[in-house]
């Protein structure tokens, strides 16, 4: 029986990072997942949010989500995210800048600049690389 499962990480924009994997962890509009080899078959979105892989060298390689949809066979696990990048690029700086973007243009409603949808998934998606963020030094320090 294999001890890995493919994992392919994929944004609109780039091929993120592919490879063997003994787990994978994301979070589903239920819930997080964590996915091994031979897991049943699934399809569900996905939050904004990290997603942990343990590569097949027991390594964690971290990644961040902008929500998208996650495919489970029970051989292949595939990531297909609005947006992605490795854990390496979150940049504090940038996410602090868009949540407070994004939290002006809610409050002021009545100006043009950003509409209500899309100024509460900018806020959303700052969030999540923030809490990313707090998840990955903490991992760090351990």
């Amino acid at each position: 029986m294999s001890k890995t499962i493919q994992c392919d990480i994929v944004s609109a924009q780039d091929a993120i990072w592919s490879g063997k994997a003994a787990s994978v962890f994301a979070n589903g509009v239920s819930g997080e997942l964590g996915i091994y080899p031979r897991h049943t078959p699934l399809i569900t979105q996905l939050q904004p949010g990290p997603v942990r892989v343990v590569d097949e060298n027991g390594e964690e390689q971290f990644f961040f989500v902008g929500g998208g949809i996650i495919e489970v066979q029970p051989h292949i696990v595939t990531v297909l995210a609005d947006t992605a990048m490795r854990g390496d690029d979150l940049d504090a700086a940038a996410a602090q800048r868009a949540k407070e973007e994004a939290e002006r243009a809610l409050e002021n409603r009545g100006d043009d600049t950003m509409d209500v949808g899309e100024a509460q998934k900018k806020l959303a998606e700052a969030m999540a690389q923030l809490q990313a963020l707090e998840q990955l030094r903490k991992k760090l320090k351990h």
